[in-house]
């Protein structure tokens, strides 16, 4: 499996935010975007997870087979918000979401210990510090099988023991033969990973 970005382009608000933007990433493999506020790395991910139409170029999966034909079949998508119900407890997020994606992996509890939350899924996601949000929506990734993971600023509000582990979940990803992209402005952890440096607009 492997994304291909071609030609790139991507707009908000009718504007154009990128262009020419092309890239390989194989299965095992990471990208990691970086670049000033208003380069355009929310916009790209945003235009590859589908959520914003592309403006230019293309951008697809290839070798996904009858499970991943498209990249929003293959692709779990972090944005800023960690897009949780907060009236709803940890555990009643994460099973919707195992049910929305499908393709069940790691049990409600196993992926909230991975992310050093175990023992809270009773809990009001609404009751949660904004490090133990961002951890919750980190869990999601781990209870259904996307082997493309786009993440946007993922370790924001996160501290340095749970950057530290959220590191080794991602590099986990990748030796099972995952694909990460993550646009950020903080060091992820991923080493051997590709590199795109993003540039202002305009």
């Amino acid at each position: 499996m492997r994304l291909i970005a071609e030609n790139l382009g991507g707009e908000r608000g009718g504007a154009t935010v990128f262009s020419g933007i092309g890239f390989v990433v194989e299965k095992g493999e990471a990208l990691v975007v970086t670049g000033p506020n208003g380069a355009g790395k929310s916009t790209l991910l945003r235009v590859i997870a589908g959520l914003l139409p592309v403006a230019g170029g293309r951008v697809r999966i290839e070798g996904g087979g009858e499970d991943f034909p498209s990249i929003a079949s293959a692709c779990h998508y972090l944005g800023h918000q960690n897009a949780m119900k907060t009236v709803l407890s940890v555990a009643e997020n994460l099973r919707f979401w195992r049910d929305f994606c499908g393709a069940p992996l790691l049990s409600v509890e196993e992926a909230l210990e991975t992310v050093g939350l175990g023992g809270i899924g009773h809990l009001p996601f609404g009751y949660l510090s904004t490090g133990q949000r961002r951890r919750a929506s980190i869990a999601k990734l781990l209870v259904s099988r996307r082997p493309l993971w786009l993440l946007d600023e993922p370790t924001a509000g996160l501290d340095k023991a749970s950057e530290a582990r959220f590191g080794g979940v991602m590099t986990d990803h990748c030796r099972k033969g995952g694909i990460i992209l993550a646009a950020t402005h903080l060091p992820l952890g991923l080493d051997g990973a590709k590199a795109l440096v993003m540039g202002m607009a305009g």
